[in-house]
């Protein structure tokens, strides 16, 4: 019997990420697959069957929305609100919780209620949400399981505008929830908060060279700094940071203006304070916090006037609780000249201010305080451009008011994707270019004779199946953006992407253009069906009988309905499902196989079945052999994971990225590969998956699990 006495615990370590030995840490060079394991159902505590966009629409909407205005003015003692009113707090978590959005690659947002968690619940530039989250929680608790966290936090920005005086542009329900941290997400290589920008720029007076995917300036921050740019105030190139950002989160210069003021035309900053003295943010902070954290120990318990979060001090208007002009007033008003802070960070404030323009104390009505801008804030001033927009804003607040609430309700439905999503009695009925509408197809023709004229055209399996995965890879779960229905393949600027091999893909879109106009179905749906029938002659070449599920009814987008430049930043730079890549890239083509798989909404699983059976069937990026390990290319068999899996071969490197599968025994060349091809032999998670694919009972499963993976792809983007 062992002895427990001596002080060792008898229970198994490593359950604190400081004491884990994972396999990361151990073979760090090793392919991570957790990108495409995150949010599995496991981890979700509804049940099987709940369904929150049937769920929300039970919702009482008046009622909520008359709970959400009664609770900005109820003023709690352990979170008094500024003046009595929580509107410039609810509105900054809401706007946090958007805000992260990035269109290179659709991911952040509000869209899924991720501020709740690390690291977004802990980052520098959200002192003090949490707090704003536990306001909201009566509420939550209230309404349940018909109203998620992602839809209040949003929603709770928006009635806080109204309450204020804004008349809003709407808003639409129907974002899920997910139950743990969005890991998958890179928001930058740097492992200080608020570190020097530098890292993050080829060149930090060239604001376009910071990297990509990032949208914001330093680690911890939604947009720029404050103060400006690396804390050095400069409003002219802060200027250039703020236009580069706001570009990356899909706002022009008119939405950026509008959005800068009219964040900054309610509440305040909170700076009245040792900076030093707050604790530690919530993933850090002592059990007995109960997942709360900035613990303020400034005097007068560091809330109220007390309150320390960005550092910067003081409202940008004179009426901070009213939703006016003022910020263009006083902006233009006067003179502004650098100073600091309570907690020492850099603000402008006004030179020789009448007393009547000061905002009021927060606890004391009789005291008035000093009005501030941050550097992004005269840069609204400075700039030309965003004085020019500044200026037609503060001669009309009728289209000033209009502008901004376009822009917030751009801002915070960004990521919903289609409006056929949104939800609820406040839905706009305007479609907005930047929703990529798409108007309904026709679902009045013979599913069958398309088929058949299709299979009559002389399209090859792999041009079949090329231009249908080529039309539906493009979507993105990040922001449900892209994919097949639309068809705006054929439109600029998909049509000239070099990913999509422009000569081919215009060779056969003219024959499936001519077969939607002759049976009444529309292009995207054409190009699907194709796909399908491509795929159903390959398992027919095999020896299987399959016939795939469709669903019609996907219309065809317009070029007036597509606003190019947005959709520039889907253009696929790699394909790994088509052994394709641009150029090469620092990341390794495995790495951004798994990327794009993520995006696309595909397990680990499904990923290997679809690569295994493109190889196959011959879909390689012009035509290359890479990875083709069968010599019945055209088939859907198993034979990508038979050969891949066969030690009579051995795999020799011929550069960075190929690789000859040579006979051990003779030494003869059989086929090349490239990474992606052996990365499914080589990590053993992947190889497993190989391995099922590749055993001799296994071929029906095979072409049953690449179909289903193949349906759900063509699928993806329907509503």
């Amino acid at each position: 019997m062992s002895d427990t006495s001596s002080g060792k615990c008898p229970v198994m370590h490593g359950a604190v990420t400081a004491n884990s030995n994972a396999n990361a840490e151990w073979w760090p060079n090793a392919l991570n697959l957790d990108i495409l394991h995150q949010h599995d159902s496991k981890t979700n505590p509804m049940d099987p069957d709940f369904d929150y966009r049937e769920e929300v629409k039970k919702l009482d909407f008046a009622a909520l929305k008359a709970d959400l205005t009664a609770l900005m003015t109820d003023s709690q003692s352990w979170w008094p609100a500024d003046w009595g009113h929580y509107g410039g707090f609810m509105i900054r978590m809401a706007w946090h919780s958007a805000g992260t959005y990035r269109l290179a690659d659709g991911r952040g947002g509000g869209n899924t209620g991720n501020q709740r968690f690390a690291p977004l619940n802990s980052w520098p530039d959200n002192v003090s949400l949490d707090k704003a989250r536990r306001l909201l929680w009566p509420i939550k608790k209230k309404y349940g399981n018909k109203l998620s966290w992602a839809d209040l936090m949003l929603l709770a920005g928006n009635v806080a505008y109204e309450s204020m005086g804004l008349k809003t542009f709407g808003f639409g329900f129907g974002r899920a929830d997910i139950w743990g941290p969005e890991k998958d997400i890179y928001w930058g290589a740097e492992k200080e908060w608020l570190g020097p920008s530098d890292s993050r720029y080829g060149d930090m007076n060239d604001a376009s060279t910071m990297e990509n995917p990032l949208a914001a300036v330093q680690m911890g921050l939604i947009y720029v700094n404050p103060e400006g740019v690396n804390g050095q105030p400069d409003p002219l190139r802060t200027a250039l940071h703020v236009r580069e950002t706001f570009a990356r989160m899909a706002m022009n210069d008119e939405e950026t203006v509008a959005l800068t003021a009219g964040g900054h035309t309610v509440g305040k900053a909170h700076g009245n304070g040792n900076a030093a003295l707050v604790g530690a943010a919530p993933e850090a902070a002592p059990l007995e916090e109960q997942g709360m954290g900035w613990r303020n120990g400034n005097p007068n318990k560091g809330v109220g006037r007390h309150t320390v979060s960005s550092g910067v001090e003081g409202a940008w208007t004179t009426e901070p609780t009213k939703w006016d002009n003022g910020y263009f007033k006083l902006l233009f008003k006067y003179d502004w000249e650098l100073r600091k802070s309570p907690a020492g960070a850099q603000q402008w404030e006004p030179i020789n201010i009448a007393p009547e323009d000061m905002p009021a104390d927060v606890e004391d009505p009789s005291v008035r305080c000093m009005p501030i801008m941050t550097d992004a804030d005269m840069a609204m001033k400075m700039d030309p451009i965003y004085r020019a927009i500044s200026e037609r804003f503060a001669a009309d607040q009728d289209y000033f008011s209009e502008t901004f609430a376009r822009a917030w309700f751009k801002l915070t439905h960004r990521d919903m994707g289609p409006k056929a999503r949104y939800i609820g009695p406040e839905v706009p009925a305007e479609d907005l270019i930047w929703q990529d509408p798409v108007p309904a197809g026709n679902t009045g023709y013979d599913v069958a004779a398309v088929k058949a004229k299709i299979a009559a055209s002389g399209l090859s399996v792999s041009d079949m199946v090329t231009t249908a995965w080529d039309s539906a890879r493009t979507y993105r779960g990040s922001d449900l953006r892209g994919g097949a229905n639309g068809a705006r393949i054929r439109l600029a600027p998909q049509k000239d992407w070099e990913g999509n091999e422009p000569a081919r893909l215009a060779a056969v879109l003219a024959k499936l253009e001519t077969i939607a106009a002759e049976t009444g179905a529309s292009v995207a749906d054409v190009i699907v069906l194709a796909g399908n029938v491509g795929v159903e002659m390959a398992a027919k070449a095999a020896g299987h009988d399959l016939t795939l599920p469709f669903t019609k009814g996907r219309g065809d987008a317009t070029d007036a309905m597509t606003d190019a430049a947005s959709f520039d930043p889907l253009e696929p730079i790699h394909d790994g499902f088509r052994n394709w890549l641009k150029k090469d890239y620092a990341v390794s083509a495995e790495e951004l196989l798994l990327d794009r798989s993520q995006l696309m909404g595909l397990t680990a699983r499904e990923m290997t079945v679809l690569v295994g059976g493109m190889r196959v069937i011959g879909t390689n990026h012009g035509g290359t052999a890479h990875g083709v390990f069968t010599d019945r290319a055209g088939a859907l068999t198993p034979d990508f994971f038979v050969n891949l899996t066969d030690m009579g071969f051995k795999w020799v490197p011929k550069g960075k990225n190929l690789y000859e599968i040579q006979d051990r025994a003779t030494g003869a060349v059989k086929y090349t590969a490239t990474r992606v091809d052996l990365v499914f032999g080589s990590n053993s998670v992947l190889r497993s998956y190989a391995e099922v694919y590749a055993q001799d009972d296994n071929a029906a499963k095979f072409v049953k699990d690449f179909a289903a993976a193949w349906t759900k792809v063509m699928n993806a983007d329907l509503a």
